[in-house]
């Protein structure tokens, strides 16, 4: 049974490009089962502040599930199969994450969807994002899926190259972003997260990267 049937409501869509979509709280149906696979998979690989090939430390704390995970450092940026903090596979990724992955790329328009990796973000006040592009997948036909939960944040969805106009949207607990097609490779970001608590998750935001790696 697709756990995401039924939930399509085209007065919460919003088209922010060609082929990219903001779904409006699209991830609230199975709030609950999602926190409690998240506080999970959080329990078995913690978060944790990793560093950029510069040798910085990212404002957020990450971690990841699924058969790849996305890791940072003095390396570089790239997928892995081991966490490198335990050396064990990542966790496999919920059913719940993958449905509502796949269901919030169909609503975009990209069905047969499949994630093997989801990278778990969490921003506490001030924590943000500089402008990137999602370019360590090796198959850029497959979309992004970005879940927000928690606390606001004001996502920037720039152009194709990083000094195109970025357009400033608040994202709420349970939006969703999909982008994908000539989309794909938008330059995005967060800016700052301002502080607030949120009746589940406290004073922090959660985002749910969903990803096409392999």
């Amino acid at each position: 049974m697709d756990l995401f049937s039924g939930l399509t409501d085209e007065s919460t869509h919003l088209q922010l490009g060609t082929a990219s979509w903001l779904l409006r709280g699209f991830a609230l149906r199975k709030e609950t089962a999602i926190l409690q696979a998240l506080e999970a998979i959080c329990a078995a690989v913690p978060l944790r502040a990793m560093q950029t090939p510069g040798g910085q430390r990212m404002s957020v704390r990450t971690t990841s599930c699924g058969v790849l995970g996305w890791v940072s450092d003095t390396r570089g940026y790239r997928y892995e199969t081991i966490d490198p903090l335990s050396g064990a596979p990542w966790p496999a990724m919920p059913v719940v994450f993958s449905a509502l992955a796949a269901a919030a790329a169909a609503e975009a328009g990209f069905p047969d969807f499949q994630p093997d990796a989801c990278l778990i973000n969490c921003y506490e006040a001030g924590a943000k994002m500089g402008l990137h592009q999602d370019k360590d997948e090796r198959d850029f036909t497959q979309p992004i899926v970005s879940v927000s939960l928690g606390i606001g944040a004001v996502f920037l969805f720039g152009g194709l190259k990083r000094s195109d106009r970025a357009f400033r949207i608040a994202l709420n607990h349970g939006d969703v972003v999909v982008w994908g097609g000539e989309d794909r490779l938008r330059f995005h970001g967060v800016q700052p997260v301002k502080p607030a608590v949120h009746r589940r998750l406290g004073g922090r935001r959660i985002n749910l990267t969903f990803r096409k790696a392999a």
